[in-house]
């Protein structure tokens, strides 16, 4: 589990680095700002219309904020369960069965159209089993991973990151039009990110040399991520 000293330099760098990437999320989000690359959408849109009578953003925004909170807490829960018991295609299984018994009570209760349910050789196929395999299966079983080799702090700072990652990938494949609000917001994200490693990497780097501090009490040496991976394999 992560410390926090305010005397240490990684934890500053690490407290500070969480506020810049939460800082830039919130340039991303609320600021817009002058188009940069200015992409030329085909007649058939992807987004429903922002003004549509079932669009709820209150609701909406709940959710999302609710989300986002409860899932750092899952991360550290997690990160404790994979001490205990080291097997992440076992803990996602189960992890991945409760969310869809769950997902299937919800879904049924509030959508009760049969049709809606029904599946055709489509792109609605096709996206259902990419979002089951890679969505879900790998993305959790990734996360399951590293939260085991590296803690939660690692894992969680890469939600903030895939805001910037969404605005380059929605640019480069589905023509999105760049903003300067985004530009700028992706360079503050990726500033705190950055920096936060750092905190970290400087953290670990004190342990190896067996620095001792209030911090980090003096533990087995760390090395990095794949590194620690391929020997414990081995």
């Amino acid at each position: 589990m992560e410390k926090v000293v305010l005397r240490s330099t990684s934890s500053k760098a690490k407290i500070l680095g969480t506020i810049i990437s939460i800082s830039g999320a919130f340039v991303v989000t609320l600021y817009k700002g002058t188009p940069i690359v200015i992409a030329h959408r085909s007649s058939v849109s992807l987004y429903p219309p922002l003004n549509s009578l079932k669009s709820n953003w209150v609701i909406g925004g709940l959710l999302l904020t609710a989300e986002y909170i409860l899932v750092p807490l899952w991360y550290i829960v997690q990160a404790q369960i994979m001490k205990e018991y080291p097997n992440e295609l076992t803990v996602i299984f189960f992890y991945n069965l409760s969310v869809s018994i769950i997902a299937a009570i919800v879904g049924l209760s509030t959508e009760k159209n049969s049709s809606a349910w029904r599946l055709r050789p489509d792109i609605a196929l096709v996206s259902v089993v990419c979002s089951g395999l890679f969505g879900s299966c790998l993305n959790n079983t990734v996360h399951a991973w590293a939260l085991r080799i590296k803690g939660p702090l690692f894992v969680s700072m890469f939600k903030p990151l895939s805001i910037a990652i969404a605005v380059a990938m929605g640019v480069m494949f589905l023509g999105d039009t760049l903003y300067l609000g985004s530009l700028v917001g992706a360079t503050i994200i990726s500033i705190g990110f950055y920096t936060v490693m750092w905190g970290k990497a400087k953290e670990e780097i004190g342990e190896d040399h067996g620095v001792s501090s209030p911090e980090s009490p003096p533990t087995t040496q760390k090395v990095p991520l794949l590194q620690s991976y391929k020997a414990q394999e081995v």
